[in-house]
């Protein structure tokens, strides 16, 4: 399985702008062929220990079954609608994929 998760800081962080960008993930990233897991959220605030990474507003998770499944999500239509409509807003985009299993 591959580990998609992205971390979108914000132009205007404001609770209105993070649930748009939710709103968009949901519409347009959360019913792909291959998705094994799909969660969103906001960064945690109550949770600010010298370890945690506070460095974005939204955060998305999705698990693949497999890389194939990975990159046809990455150049399908919905996905490339998602970033066009969406990047103007982000100030920073982070991307960590990894290798998974399950225990």
């Amino acid at each position: 399985m591959l580990a998609h998760n992205v971390y979108f800081t914000l132009k205007d962080n404001s609770d209105a702008a993070r649930q748009k960008l939710l709103a968009a993930c949901k519409k347009y990233l959360a019913m792909h062929p291959g998705v094994m897991f799909y969660a969103t959220g906001t960064l945690a605030a109550e949770l600010n220990r010298p370890v945690n990474d506070r460095n974005f507003d939204v955060a998305l998770h999705i698990v693949f079954a497999s890389r194939e499944d990975h990159d046809r999500y990455q150049a399908s239509r919905l996905h490339v609608q998602f970033v066009e409509e969406n990047k103007d807003s982000w100030k920073q985009v982070r991307v960590f994929d990894s290798v998974v299993e399950k225990a």
